[in-house]
């Protein structure tokens, strides 16, 4: 009989696992058997046998291991039931006694994440769903929360990614590093699949959400080892400092009370000074190699802002430049969002209202989804309020709360309603 909360206590082992070691198992196994599809099936295999025996027979000292190992079984038993091509069925049995002496001498797990980014980014496969592959493969994100980061219904991403699995094993693309040669021209895909998914972490700063906790905290990782091994892609380094300037601020975002505090309102007392400097040698190191790219120009952004600590407020006229810059190279709707508000700082809220007109014009034309974006109706009601229309702010703070679930930025929202409208 499992002592009292024991399955509480494995599910809650066996979850923290999956979220911690999920792309690590999945690049291992894949790598050493060649098929996509099978490591995934035997490690979701694997995870439930660990809920149903781990009660009972506790949670082991290694979980990743015990998983893994137990994923490696299936995986030789499917093999021996399905009787597939003896190259098959020899890789995995090869594997499976691997697995074995390698937890038997306690020695390190090879980290193949990184081969696996790159054979997601391989050119056979279609440009819209490399960044989505990588973060379902390496990150674990299930298909539904991708598709709400990409803006894609749920179904149509589900047959993307599937289909994109089913590539890598029909056209035979390797599980590893390609030659250096190969890295720049897909390294773009691996870069935006790394922030995508820290994006999604940092949406979740205090981990209430189980499927996007601890993201951030492997992407930083990731993006880390991006940077260790293209030390001269510039790019590569952009995008590890941009990580680490916004993780630096991480523990100012919400109040003693829960409430959400705006980057311009943080106390630079909660901002980890270490992190900041790190970041800082990071972009430089970038700046020096010469080729400017989106990821140093937002990591640029964020050192603009953070001079704040030094000087007391950020320099709004030299980050609303940034975003010019990175809006002519990339047309997101977003940083056109985060243009005008950084003119509305630099110019005074009628420029930043201009700005943000022009890009719900814009938006209406080409796709009104934007109008359903929390940030623009906050965005709008921050110029709003600023320029004195108490009536455009409050009804944009109506929108925004609509739009809003955390409580803590719901508090924060319902606090500049009260003050726009006098009560």
């Amino acid at each position: 009989m499992s002592p009292p909360g024991g399955a509480r206590a494995a599910a809650a082992a066996a979850e923290r696992t999956a979220r911690e070691s999920y792309g690590k198992l999945v690049a291992y196994l894949a790598k050493r058997c060649g098929n996509v599809h099978a490591a995934e099936d035997a490690l979701a295999d694997a995870l439930a046998s660990a809920l149903e025996r781990w009660p009972s027979d506790g949670v082991p000292h290694a979980p990743d291991a015990w998983l893994l190992v137990a994923a490696r079984h299936r995986l030789f038993d499917g093999a021996r039931r399905e009787r597939r091509r003896d190259v098959l069925h020899e890789r995995l049995a090869a594997a499976a006694r691997d697995a074995q002496q390698t937890f038997e001498a306690a020695e390190e797990l090879d980290d193949d994440r990184l081969g696996v980014l790159f054979a997601c980014a391989h050119p056979a496969l279609a440009p819209g769903v490399r960044a989505p592959l990588m973060l379902q493969l390496v990150l674990g994100i299930d298909a539904a929360r991708i598709a709400g980061a990409f803006m894609i219904a749920p179904a149509t991403m589900s047959q993307r990614l599937v289909r994109a699995k089913h590539k890598i094993v029909a056209a035979g693309i390797p599980l590893h590093v390609p030659p250096a040669g190969e890295w720049p021209a897909r390294l773009d895909a691996v870069l935006t699949a790394v922030y995508t998914a820290y994006g999604e972490g940092w949406d979740d700063p205090r981990g209430s959400d189980p499927r996007t906790r601890g993201l951030a905290s492997e992407a930083m990782w990731l993006g880390r080892l991006l940077a260790e091994a293209c030390p001269a892609e510039a790019e590569a380094l952009g995008l590890a400092a941009l990580m680490t300037y916004a993780n630096a601020r991480r523990a100012a975002r919400y109040d003693e009370n829960g409430t959400y505090v705006p980057l311009e309102r943080q106390q630079v007392a909660r901002w980890d000074a270490a992190a900041l400097d790190e970041a800082e040698t990071l972009l430089e190191r970038a700046s020096r190699l010469g080729r400017v790219g989106r990821f140093q120009l937002e990591a640029a952004i964020q050192s603009a802002h953070v001079v704040r600590r030094r000087h007391g407020s950020p320099d709004w006229e030299a980050i609303a430049m940034l975003y010019d810059e990175l809006l002519r190279r990339t047309g997101s709707p977003v940083v056109a969002l985060n243009r005008a508000a950084s003119i509305g700082r630099a110019r005074g809220p009628q420029a930043g209202l201009a700005a943000l007109d022009a890009l719900a014009r814009d938006a209406l034309a080409r796709d009104a989804r934007m109008l359903g974006y929390q940030p623009y109706w906050a965005t709008l009601a921050n110029l709003a309020e600023r320029a004195g229309r108490a009536e455009q702010a409050l009804d944009a703070y109506r929108r925004a709360l609509e739009l809003t679930s955390d409580p803590g930025v719901r508090t924060f929202l319902f606090e500049r309603a009260a003050a726009a409208g006098g009560r």
